[in-house]
């Protein structure tokens, strides 16, 4: 278990393709790739990251991206929209096995009345997703985000339950908190599935802030992932407000060292 760094931290300030040397000066092994805009998802720019990550010795665990773009629109009832936003999702797919990642941190489908679901459909879609990743080498993280269905429990449940491949999970604090929902519900739900974990902190005037700030309870939640028998990596995702110097997001590494 290691503790990295997404380069979402850096958005928008700074491009991807520099974040990696910063991430890589801060004193971080691993981190995970926000990719922005589609021009990041063409392969020339990929090369570009490996070269990148490969010069300063950096290990990409996971890749992400701009998913508003394409990934709600993967569950569309209108199969010509599906079939088009398939093409952004196997890119995204393709760049995380030529970055080494070992996952796909994915959003998914909008919140919306879990009753007006086509679970046929959300299931069908599931299973090729999941194929088109294991093709690919890398696993399909499903992470709970309050503006999506993954921050429903009975949806998270039922997508895992009934996805012909297996389907994983990224866990993120901040996004259980702003769903109010505890993050013990969503741990025990992704259970050994659990492959992915953004970490940042809160309190009660704040919804994101840097490990260490808070109020965020860091020993049960480290219990708790370990009792699932998570052994991957702690990826630090903060917004680019959170912090006024590259120290703090060193100063938040060392703090989270006694937990792992």
């Amino acid at each position: 278990m290691n503790i990295g760094l997404s380069s979402a931290v850096f958005y928008p300030k700074v491009e991807t393709e520099d974040s990696i040397e910063i991430i890589s000066s801060l004193g971080f092994k691993c981190a995970e790739i926000f990719l922005n805009t589609p021009l990041e998802f063409e392969n020339n720019f990929i090369e570009v990251l490996k070269d990148k990550k490969d010069k300063y010795g950096l290990k990409i665990n996971s890749v992400h991206s701009f998913s508003p773009l394409y990934e709600p629109y993967l569950f569309d009832s209108y199969k010509r929209r599906r079939t088009d936003m398939l093409k952004y999702f196997q890119k995204v797919c393709k760049a995380a096995s030529v970055l080494g990642a070992s996952c796909y941190t994915f959003h998914g489908m909008r919140r919306t009345d879990i009753d007006e679901i086509d679970f046929k459909l959300i299931y069908d879609v599931y299973d090729t997703l999941t194929y088109i990743a294991g093709e690919n080498g890398i696993k399909l993280a499903q992470e709970n985000v309050d503006w999506c269905m993954s921050s429903n429990l009975e949806y998270l449940d039922m997508i895992k339950t009934h996805t012909k491949y297996p389907l994983y999970f990224t866990f993120d604090i901040k996004q259980a908190y702003k769903t109010k929902i505890h993050p013990f519900k969503y741990l025990d739900i992704m259970d050994e599935n659990l492959i992915n974990f953004h970490v940042n902190d809160r309190d009660k005037d704040h919804i994101c802030l840097l490990p260490g700030k808070g109020t965020v309870d860091f020993i049960s939640i480290f219990d708790k992932i370990k009792a699932h028998k998570y052994s991957g990596n702690v990826i630090i995702e903060v917004y680019g407000n959170n912090y006024n110097s590259y120290s703090q997001l060193t100063e938040a590494k060392d703090f989270l060292v006694k937990y792992i």
